[in-house]
């Protein structure tokens, strides 16, 4: 089993992860002049060190100039703008920069991309269909989080710099190593956020950036003491799209390691580092957890005096704010009253979160937390065209399992029993 593990000890943007792909590919001019050939941008990988460790920086360019001179921070690249359409000179923002290097003023017009203007772009371009498929995936997964960030519907979130060609190009470039790399599985290492606040087009923003955050739930974080934004939201949205699993290091016969180095410098190396590799034994689709960081909690609470309305209220509040899972199992107590055990499983670092909801929504005095390593196995998950519409089904080697929603929704439409619905997934899914 083909293995990339993404190491973002330093956070994560754009171009450093389709710099750290790159690296693992064997025709590098191929790639890039692909790239160019699409028309979005002037795309380059250029060596670049930090703290002495080569890599590759990826070099953006529109007209000649790079996005990242013209801005003082990748996020402002990423700002959602609430229009109002009554004035039309917000549709289209005229900025003048000064290139550094040659003292020359260059006039740089940015126009304002719903995502239906974005999606339209994509695919307009000679890609594969599931090249776009994902960077339209991505792109969904921003404006999702911008419109829950802002408070306003997708339709009205318009991109100021994230509709630009050259933020296309980070996406479209990812995708595309990714499909060239095809690997089995996709492990992403917990992210490194950074610290402080991030300047944007409305003011000083905490980091993690709104958007970021938003895209990120339910993702192993963690922060530092790196004053700045290290993960960004294309650089968020890309790992959220394609990680399978997050977990450390996985055991891997290693292959080849790209470097994907950001333009900042720190103490520490500024870089993503991807990891190819093979599965180097017999229990090679699962992981198990070495660390607290990739331990799940389960908090347990015995209920006696509690309506089944209200636990089944608390279990279904607990799914909703992100619990890997809550259940109840009927149990007896003291003088053999029969009651019931409320379990919720979530990731460690938001125990503290769940616990409270358990004791607000429910009777109880008391929550009962216990840290749990576990296995886990590798999987994806995919859409599978039957005779009764598109379902989703996470699979994993020779075992699948079609979401449940979407088989109501199919036996709803076709008057047919869930039965009837997993002998057809079945059908489809061993056929060869």
């Amino acid at each position: 089993m083909k293995t990339l593990y993404l190491e973002c000890n330093m956070g994560a943007a754009g171009d450093m992860l389709m710099a750290a792909l790159y690296e693992l590919i064997e025709d590098k001019e191929a790639f890039i002049s692909k790239m160019n050939a699409l028309g979005l941008a002037e795309v380059a990988a250029e060596e670049s060190f930090k703290c002495g460790i080569k890599g590759t920086h990826m070099r953006i360019r529109i007209d000649g100039v790079e996005e990242a001179d013209l801005m003082d921070h990748e996020h402002r690249r990423h700002h959602a703008h609430e229009h109002e359409h009554h004035h039309a000179h917000e549709h289209a923002h005229e900025h003048h920069y000064e290139h550094d290097d040659e003292h020359e003023h260059h006039h740089v017009e940015h126009s304002h991309s719903g995502l239906s203007d974005i999606t339209e772009l994509i695919n307009s371009l000679t890609i594969p269909d599931t090249v776009k498929a994902n960077a339209i995936d991505v792109y969904r997964l921003i404006a999702e989080a911008e419109s829950l960030a802002h408070g306003r519907p997708i339709s009205d979130i318009h991109f100021h710099e994230v509709g630009t060609k050259d933020a296309v190009a980070d996406i479209v470039g990812v995708c595309v190593l990714m499909e060239l790399l095809s690997p089995d599985e996709i492990v992403v290492s917990p992210i490194n956020l950074g610290s402080g606040f991030v300047n944007c087009a409305h003011g000083l923003l905490p980091v993690p950036a709104p958007a970021t955050a938003h895209i990120l739930h339910g993702v192993p974080t963690h922060g530092s003491g790196f004053n700045g934004e290290l993960c960004t939201p294309t650089g968020a949205a890309l790992l959220k799209h394609f990680a399978t699993t997050y977990n450390h290091m996985p055991n891997i016969n290693l292959l080849k390691i790209g470097y994907g180095m950001g333009k900042k410098d720190f103490k520490a190396a500024n870089c993503v580092r991807a990891f190819l590799g093979e599965g180097n034994n017999l229990f090679d689709a699962y992981s198990k957890s070495q660390s607290a960081d990739d331990q799940i909690a389960e908090l347990v609470c015995n209920l006696d005096d509690c309506s089944g309305e209200r636990i089944g209220f608390c279990a279904q509040l607990l799914l909703e704010a992100g619990a890997l899972d809550a259940f109840t199992t009927p149990i007896y107590m003291k003088k053999y009253r029969p009651a019931t055990l409320l379990t919720c499983l979530c990731e460690t670092n938001r125990a503290d979160y769940f616990a409270k909801l358990m004791l607000k929504h429910t009777t109880t005095f008391g929550i009962r937390k216990s840290i749990c390593d576990r296995y886990v196995l590798s999987r994806e998950y995919k859409t599978v065209s039957t005779k009764y519409g598109n379902i989703r089904v996470k699979s994993s080697g020779d075992k699948f399992k079609p979401e449940y929603d979407d088989c109501v929704s199919a036996t709803r439409e076709y008057n047919v029993t869930l039965d009837e619905i997993q002998r057809e997934i079945n059908w489809v899914m061993q056929k060869p």
